[in-house]
């Protein structure tokens, strides 16, 4: 069987590391601060954004939330934001998506100051992850390389394959893990032969947003398997993106769902506004 690469475990241990910084900043006179903005009333979204309040006052960060009504208009989000760029008490801005469909995502992600972009998500922040000079990284593919680290997974050299290329999760891990002198295959909906793909894989990062759409005996024996995927299937059950019953008896170490990926998130959401808050003092 594999080993388990524990992200709840992962996750405590950074965290740790961000609380006993936090603190030496507050002697410092620095409260690290993060304002999370959520538009409407998106179950999920709620329920991630009480995660994060919950998260930053573990740590020591000052949170504000900004919970505005579905109705809300692009302007006065971009009024908001302009707002919280400009808020010395603030080193961090996340907007929480998805937002109502009459307001353009692009245009708000483009608003939030390039320092303060705690998310990741900036233009500008996406080009420097791109050339290998990154401010700040997204905070689901860098909770990856985190888990990578802490497990041990040297990448030089190795054959990492990325299924999904969505640019919260594919597209950034797969540059971040060139950076780390693997050679990356990225697959999508559209690549031939998937299975012969994954097949190559030394490691397999998965984040497809399919239950179980990656089979186990698709897996090389020895292989590490990182599974970012979270799906409920029926009332209750939660599955990832890989088939984890049989890909656990071929793979060297995998990560599982739930508490595998999912802890590493808000950590290193925490981690980039700690980062944007020594930024500031410098």
């Amino acid at each position: 069987m594999a080993n388990i690469i524990d992200g709840k475990a992962i996750a405590a241990k950074v965290r740790a590391q961000i609380s006993a910084e936090t603190a030496r900043l507050k002697e410092a006179g620095v409260v690290p601060g993060l304002a999370v903005v959520l538009v409407g009333e998106d179950p999920a979204s709620k329920v991630y954004v009480s995660m994060k309040e919950k998260a930053c006052s573990d740590v020591g960060i000052y949170s504000d939330e900004y919970k505005l009504p579905a109705e809300t208009t692009e302007s006065e989000l971009l009024a908001l934001i302009e707002k919280l760029n400009k808020d010395d008490k603030i080193h961090g801005i996340l907007v929480q998506l998805p937002l109502p469909k009459h307001i353009n995502t692009e245009k708000v992600l483009e608003a939030i100051s390039p320092e303060k972009d705690a998310d990741g998500f900036h233009p500008y922040n996406v080009g420097r992850l791109v050339i290998g000079k990154p401010l700040f990284q997204p905070c689901t593919p860098y909770g990856v390389m985190v888990m990578l680290k802490e497990a041990g997974v040297d990448l030089s050299g190795k054959e990492v394959v990325v299924v999904g290329r969505s640019n919260i999760v594919g597209k950034p891990v797969a540059f971040m893990c060139l950076q780390q002198n693997a050679t990356v295959t990225l697959c999508h909906s559209k690549t031939k032969d998937l299975p012969a793909k994954v097949a190559h894989a030394d490691v397999l990062i998965a984040a497809v947003g399919q239950p179980e759409m990656i089979k186990g005996e698709w897996i090389k024996e020895g292989a590490v398997v990182i599974d970012v995927g979270v799906n409920r299937v029926g009332e209750k059950k939660l599955v990832g993106d890989v088939e984890f019953a049989t890909a656990s008896t071929r793979a060297s170490a995998i990560t599982p769902v739930p508490g595998g990926v999912g802890p590493m998130t808000i950590t290193m959401l925490l981690y980039n506004t700690l980062e944007a808050a020594k930024r500031h003092m410098k």
